[in-house]
C-alpha cells in the first residue's frame, strides 16, 4: 500500500452498483440475510474497510454492533474489488469506517453521510517526504505505468498507537450518533480501547529509547507514522510495493545504510522479499519481517505490534 493507488483496481464496482437494486430486492444472498438478522437483533451493521480498522471497530462496537470486514486475510487492501454483496453491505451499513485513498473501490461506494474517514481524526504526515532524484524518477515511472493518483498524505496512521487511540475516541462518537440507544457503551469502550493503545504507545516509547541506530530501512514506506512517533528515520526502498526501485535508488539506499551502520533491512509478509534481500547482500546486512498490519496477522493488532517492537529492538540494537 502506498501513497496512491490505481483507479483501475475498482473494476467491477460500477457493474456491482448497477445490479445492487435487483440484488437487494431479491434478498437471497447471505449479506442480506445477515443484515436482516442484525436488524432483528437491534444491532447496527458497521463495515470496516480493512484489518486495523476492523480490529478497532470491533473493540469499540463490542456487543452492540455487527462488524463486517471488507478485506479478507492475506489480501492487500488496495487489491480489493468489491462484490455485489459487499456493495450491498456498504449501502445498508449504519457506518463505514475507512481511510480515503487506500481503496478506490471503497471510496467510490461509500456514502459520505454514513462513513468515517479515520484520517480526518488525526494529524497526518506527508507521503514520500524524501526528495532524492532516484525516487523522483521512480515515482514518475509508477504514475506512468500504473496511473496512480498520489495521496498527499501517508495513510498508514494505524502504525502509531497514539494516533489510533485518537481514532478510537472519534469512532466512539460516530457510533454513538449512529446508534443513540447504545451511545454510552460505545463511548465507554472507546475510552478503554484508547487507554489500551496508550499503554502500547508507552511500551514503544520506552522500548525504542535506547537504540544504537535510529535508521529504519524498509521495503516500502509504510512506517512513517511509527518513525515519526518514536523519533526514528525511515528510509523506504520504494514508495509502493508494486513498483521496482530504480538502480539509482538502490545505490542511494545502500550507500546510506552502510554510512549509518544499518544491520537489518526490513521486508513484509505480503511483499516479495527479493529486493530487500538484494540490498541486504550489498550492505552486508540481514533481513527481518516488519508487519505493516495491512492484513490480519496470526494474532491480533496488539500482539502483532508487540512482535514488531521486539523485531525493532533486535534490529536497531536497543538495550532493555
Amino acid at each position: 500500500m502506498m501513497s496512491g493507488f490505481s483507479r483501475s483496481r475498482a473494476v467491477g464496482v460500477l457493474a456491482a452498483a448497477a445490479l445492487l437494486t435487483a440484488t437487494a430486492a431479491c434478498g437471497s444472498d447471505s449479506g442480506s440475510a445477515e443484515s436482516t438478522t442484525a436488524a432483528s437483533a437491534g444491532k447496527p451493521e458497521v463495515v470496516a474497510a480493512f484489518y486495523p480498522l476492523q480490529w478497532l471497530t470491533e473493540q469499540v462496537g463490542g456487543s452492540d454492533a455487527t462488524v463486517t470486514g471488507l478485506t479478507a486475510p492475506g489480501v492487500e487492501p488496495h487489491d480489493l474489488e468489491l462484490s455485489i454483496q459487499q456493495v450491498t453491505e456498504l449501502k445498508g451499513a449504519a457506518l463505514t469506517v475507512y481511510i480515503k485513498g487506500i481503496q478506490p473501490a471503497v471510496d467510490d461506494a461509500v456514502e459520505a453521510e454514513k462513513s468515517f474517514d479515520a484520517a480526518t481524526a488525526v494529524t497526518t504526515i506527508p507521503a514520500g517526504e524524501h526528495a532524492e532524484e532516484g525516487h523522483a524518477e521512480e515515482e514518475g515511472h509508477a504514475e506512468e505505468e500504473h496511473g496512480h493518483e498520489e495521496l498527499s498524505y501517508d495513510p498508514h496512521l494505524w502504525l502509531d498507537p497514539s494516533r489510533l487511540a485518537t481514532v478510537a475516541t472519534e469512532l466512539g462518537e460516530r457510533l454513538a450518533t449512529a446508534d443513540p440507544a447504545h451511545a454510552q457503551g460505545y463511548k465507554d469502550r472507546a475510552a478503554t480501547t484508547a487507554a489500551t493503545l496508550g499503554t502500547l504507545d508507552q511500551e514503544f516509547t520506552q522500548g525504542l529509547s535506547t537504540c544504537t541506530t535510529k535508521t529504519l530501512v524498509t521495503a516500502h514506506e509504510a512506517f512513517g507514522y511509527l518513525a515519526d512517533r518514536y523519533k526514528l528515520k525511515q528510509v523506504g526502498i520504494t514508495l509502493d510495493p508494486e513498483t521496482e526501485p530504480s538502480p539509482t535508488r538502490l545505490s542511494e539506499v545502500a550507500k546510506l545504510a552502510k554510512a549509518e551502520g544499518v544491520t537489518t533491512i526490513f521486508t513484509e509478509s505480503l511483499v516479495s522479499p527479493k529486493v530487500a534481500e538484494v540490498l541486504a547482500s550489498q550492505v552486508g546486512a540481514k533481513t527481518a519481517v516488519l508487519d505493516p498490519l495491512e492484513s490480519k496477522p496470526s494474532g491480533d493488532y496488539l500482539s502483532a505490534m508487540r512482535d514488531n517492537l521486539k523485531t525493532l529492538q533486535t534490529a536497531l540494537g536497543c538495550t532493555a
